[in-house]
């Protein structure tokens, strides 16, 4: 297998560029980036494409606006499996609700072709793109020109459960930011929103009352909703559209039996 210096010398060579053509160009990226670190030096280049040296975040973006290369691409050659970015971001287990700031790379590999086209209205067996996690489950709900984000319930965070479980994947549209007034019958149907304040992330169901906005969470989670000042303590993200959750027991998902509802009975096993 060819090492990612072998790739790059022939990339160079193929554009007929020499060292110091190189050496030169690095130097003018470093001074309109305002760095010293963007400058690779002859020799420096030297031992990145013949002693297996791996170069630098500000050099590796140097190599690719030279040579025209895709930064990506290039990560993968020093064996950076950026396709698998968002499935190791899932895989963290973290107490705290967050948003998730990874976005679907249109240069990623890709899932093989489905057979049929998968039609939203029926139920339909899922294995094998769900193996995908991270990169089909993302881009499987975007079947619409919206602009969405992607949040992660903490393991900690049962405000809204058990209509979103700690630990579920959470779907938003950044469209839908403004906290609607009415217009629902049941607490499935009344729109939950993804906000970000001064101390993290909180999502629930809005009230708007002037500049102070409630967000309140589940009754049966036990906690007080938390009033802001709008729009200066809370900032709205949007509305969530799509939640991916597993079906564990309540002390499974929060790794500690302390953080249940208290008036939510223990799964039998």
């Amino acid at each position: 297998m060819d090492r990612a210096g072998d790739k790059l010398r022939r990339t160079r060579e193929r554009l007929k560029l020499t060292y110091r053509d190189v050496a030169t160009a690095s130097r003018e990226i470093a001074v309109r980036r305002g760095s010293p670190e963007f400058a690779i030096s002859l020799s420096r280049l030297a031992h990145i494409e013949n002693a297996g040296r791996v170069p630098s975040v500000f050099r590796l973006y140097t190599l690719c606006a030279i040579y025209g290369l895709d930064l990506h691409e290039v990560l993968r050659w020093y064996g950076v499996p950026i396709e698998s970015l968002a499935t190791d971001s899932l895989r963290v287990e973290l107490p705290e609700t967050h948003a998730i700031q990874i976005t679907p790379n249109g240069q990623a590999a890709g899932p093989k072709p489905i057979e049929a086209d998968v039609d939203p209205k029926k139920t339909i067996f899922l294995n094998q793109l769900l193996r995908q996690w991270g990169r089909v489950p993302l881009s499987f709900i975007e079947r619409e020109h919206r602009q969405y984000g992607y949040g992660l319930i903490g393991l900690e965070d049962w405000s809204l459960f058990p209509v979103i479980r700690p630990g579920s994947l959470v779907v938003i549209d950044e469209s839908r930011r403004r906290v609607a007034r009415g217009g629902w019958s049941n607490e499935h149907a009344r729109p939950i929103y993804f906000l970000e304040h001064r101390s993290g992330f909180v999502c629930g169901w809005c009230t708007l009352d002037g500049d102070r906005l409630v967000v309140q969470p589940h009754p049966s989670s036990d906690k007080p909703p938390q009033i802001f000042r709008y729009p200066d303590e809370v900032d709205v993200l949007g509305q969530i559209c799509g939640v991916a959750m597993f079906l564990v027991s309540e002390e499974s998902a929060s790794g500690s039996a302390r953080n249940k509802p208290s008036n939510v009975s223990k799964s039998v096993k």
